[in-house]
């Protein structure tokens, strides 16, 4: 039998390996130049933590 650590790794990296391979699928189903890559950033400007 295994250890539970040994089980919870393997668990944790079939979770991970299904995550990522949905959010592959999923950014690739945009529609052709809908590229979420080339997005700009919001441009917001930033206030210092002490001025709020």
């Amino acid at each position: 039998m295994k250890s539970p650590v040994v089980v919870v790794a393997i668990a944790l990296t079939a979770a991970i390996l299904v995550a990522a391979s949905l959010l592959i699928v999923v950014g690739t189903r945009k529609g052709p130049g809908t590229s979420t890559l080339n997005v700009p950033a919001l441009q917001q400007p930033l206030k210092p933590a002490h001025l709020v």
